[in-house]
C-alpha cells in the first residue's frame, strides 16, 4: 500500500526558507510524477510544483525562482525547498504521488509565513 507523509513544516518568518520532505513507501518512487500541492483557507487546493520521473519540473508561476522540488529516487523521498518565503504561501503543504491510474496524498504539513 502506497504512503506519503510529509515533514518539515513550521512558523518561519517572511523571507526566510523552509524545506519540506515527502517520505514515500509501498511502491517504486521513479514510477510516479510527484507533486507538492498547497491549500490556504478558503482557497482551493493549488498545484505548486511538479517534477517527473525523468526530473523534469513545472512550478506555479508565483514560486518560480523562488521554490525548488527535487527527488531521490533511492531514498524514496520528495523535496521542496521554499527561499524567499511571502505570508501568502502560508497553507497545508500536501504531497501527491500520481501516474495515469494512481493518485495518493499525503494527510499534509502547515506552513505559516508570519513575523
Amino acid at each position: 500500500q502506497v504512503q506519503l507523509v510529509e515533514s518539515g513544516g513550521g512558523l518561519v518568518q517572511p523571507g526566510g526558507s523552509l524545506r519540506v520532505s515527502c517520505a514515500f513507501s509501498g511502491r517504486l518512487l521513479r514510477l510516479y510524477v510527484m507533486g507538492w500541492y498547497r491549500q490556504a483557507p478558503g482557497k482551493q487546493r493549488e498545484l505548486v510544483a511538479s517534477i517527473a520521473s525523468g526530473g523534469t519540473t513545472n512550478y506555479l508561476d508565483s514560486v518560480k525562482g523562488r521554490f525548488a522540488i527535487s527527488r531521490d529516487n533511492a531514498k524514496n523521498t520528495v523535496y521542496l525547498q521554499m527561499n524567499s518565503l511571502k505570508p501568502e504561501d502560508t497553507a497545508v503543504y500536501y504531497c501527491n504521488a500520481r501516474t495515469s491510474i494512481e493518485d495518493y496524498w499525503g494527510q499534509g504539513t502547515q506552513v505559516t509565513v508570519s513575523s
